[in-house]
């Protein structure tokens, strides 16, 4: 079988990865990929991923039986719907269903219909009445822009000071659009579930992410600094609510309102006092969340997607090993940075490494090229030896224009 993977960072680098082990896949390419994937796909950097007629013209010419899509972008901007009308099967759903992630007030909405539990929430579409909103709302209060921002649209205020700056970041026009959320306490979670149409098969394994620039959840939110699985202080029971009162009910929502969705949906979810709660879906795996749940997956994720296309049971396998990954993101990040920067020490041990932000230079040296640089894995029989394993994986990276946090999977060890 022909694969077609779409994407370069870290997630889709963990997808041709656990793809190429497939007995079902013969053959991979990746549009545009990155330069650590050559050993184990076909890159083609000269196709941009925002190039659709270029990549419809790439599947029909090289018989492509499947395109995975990884990103959220060719989503939401409609690839999918592209390919399917060519006859070619697609692992993500559709322009129409990728609303889920690319609308915050579309997925509020949906929510709020269909009784699925989340955040309090106000759609706000005018500056100054979001200004004399967070005047007196409760606070803290979160504050999400409206659309895609790449895991860095989202800001959560302490005081009315930052409510305020808030707004002047998240409303450079005066009409954009702005959710404010209440803010929910609790302990985070990230459920990676197969969808096809009203059937919704969750992973039976989950993972935490680290979303905050800093050791102890402090600076600003980021598209991940790091993540683990399992997480042993989510209970099975909490799965089954999240399950029962998110997953199925989401799924059944999107059937009824005519959206046809296939693919993974990502459920980040918080465990409030009152149970579970939705603080936000992705049209795609999470990152860096699929680096270490696809590590931590034995069996065959081709094999997954078949079943899924039929509706068949999805018999998953997991190792025992726990799977802690740290990223390393270029300093400055999430806001500007420097790129160029060499990068060294891990090439040799690629297995153990997914690139997100790197490419070779004229010399062939592998230089930063994103904010968010490379994740460092570590598999053991404990969290505390896969986070130990993880962190001499970051030791062996030689660069110092590049930053950590030191605390990825500690929330497991307390």
């Amino acid at each position: 079988m022909k694969i077609l993977v779409i994407g370069s960072g870290g997630r889709e680098h963990a997808l041709v990865h656990k793809l190429n082990q497939s007995k079902l896949v013969t053959h991979i390419d990746v549009i545009p990929g990155n330069d650590a994937m050559t050993s184990i796909a076909n890159i083609h950097s000269e196709i941009a991923e925002t190039n659709h007629d270029a990549i419809l013209d790439f599947a029909k010419n090289h018989a492509i039986e499947w395109v995975i899509i990884g990103p959220e972008q060719p989503l939401t901007d409609g690839l999918a719907d592209l390919l399917i009308e060519a006859g070619i099967s697609v692992f993500g759903p559709n322009q129409a269903a990728a609303q889920i992630e690319g609308s915050k007030t579309f997925a509020k909405n949906l929510m709020k219909k269909y009784d699925i539990p989340t955040a309090d929430y106000r759609e706000i579409n005018d500056k100054n009445e979001a200004l004399n909103y967070v005047d007196t709302c409760a606070l803290p209060v979160v504050l999400k822009k409206d659309g895609l921002a790449a895991g860095k649209g989202v800001i959560i205020a302490h005081t009315r000071e930052e409510a305020v700056d808030a707004v002047h970041t998240l409303y450079p026009n005066d009409n954009d659009k702005v959710v404010f959320e209440a803010f929910l306490e609790g302990e985070e979670f990230s459920v990676m579930t197969f969808v096809n149409g009203d059937y919704a098969v969750p992973f039976e394994t989950i993972a935490q992410d680290h979303k905050r620039a800093y050791d102890g959840d402090q600076g600003p939110n980021t598209g991940g600094m790091g993540a683990y699985c399992p997480v042993p202080h989510i209970s099975d029971d909490v799965l089954r609510q999240t399950n029962d009162r998110i997953a199925q009910p989401i799924a059944k929502a999107l059937k009824a309102e005519g959206y046809h969705y296939f693919g993974i949906l990502y459920i980040g979810a918080i465990l409030t006092k009152e149970g579970p709660k939705v603080i936000e879906f992705n049209a795609r795996f999470g990152d860096p969340e699929a680096q270490v749940l696809l590590t931590r997956l034995e069996s065959d994720l081709m094999a997954h997607i078949l079943e899924l296309k039929d509706k068949k049971p999805i018999s998953q396998k997991w190792k025992s090993e726990s799977v802690v990954g740290v990223m390393l993101a270029s300093k400055g990040y999430p806001a500007s940075y420097e790129k160029g920067h060499h990068v060294t020490g891990f090439e040799e041990d690629l297995e153990h490494y997914f690139v997100s932000g790197l490419k070779k230079d004229e010399a062939q040296n592998f230089v930063t090229s994103g904010g968010r640089v490379i994740l460092a894995l570590g598999e053991g029989d404990t969290i505390q030896k896969a986070q130990e394993l993880a962190y001499q994986r970051v030791s062996k990276i030689e660069n110092d224009a590049l930053f950590y946090r030191k605390d990825i999977a500690n929330k497991a060890l307390k």
